[in-house]
């Protein structure tokens, strides 16, 4: 495959296998977007921006193949804005594929030319989940293993 793939998501925080489905992603396309969007479902105290921020830290090191933007909208206007006409999502677990498979019923019924790939979760990163990362974070725990040094720095700061 080839051209521009779109990496929807809260990103809250980017862990190590955020950073492994974008590096599998550009194995199969030219570029990713990472579009970190906003979700009252995901903590919306965490500002966009630092967000934004933070995934460009922990993915600098790929370079221009791969844009990181904050996005507020419906996912297929963001696509249709971007020129973009295909998805990719990790899925680490059966109710991921639940969850995804339902997201993209509803937006391949407000856009019916949109794809979609799903990566299952490289194996090492399967446990990891943005939710126990904030968690272990909050009770003041090491998350070094699991995310960017950068992030780890943020959570540990308090910021």
């Amino acid at each position: 495959m080839t051209g521009v793939v779109v990496y929807p998501g809260s990103f809250n925080p980017i862990t190590y296998g955020h950073r492994d489905i974008v590096e599998r992603a550009l194995q199969l396309f030219d570029s990713v977007i990472v579009a970190v969007g906003t979700s009252a479902d995901k903590d919306p105290a965490t500002y966009l921006a630092t967000r934004i921020d933070l995934c460009r830290q922990a993915l600098a090191e790929f370079g221009d193949r791969v844009e990181v933007e904050g996005f507020n909208v419906l996912l297929v206007d963001y696509m249709r804005a971007k020129g973009s006409r295909c998805v990719v999502r990790g899925l680490r677990t059966m109710s991921d594929f639940d969850y995804e498979y339902q997201m993209i019923a509803m937006n391949q019924t407000l856009a019916p030319d949109l794809e979609y790939v799903l990566l299952p979760t490289s194996r090492q990163w399967s446990f990891l989940s943005s939710s126990r990362v904030r968690e272990i974070a909050g009770l003041g725990g090491d998350i070094s293993d699991f995310v960017h040094p950068a992030v780890a720095a943020h959570y540990a700061s308090g910021s």
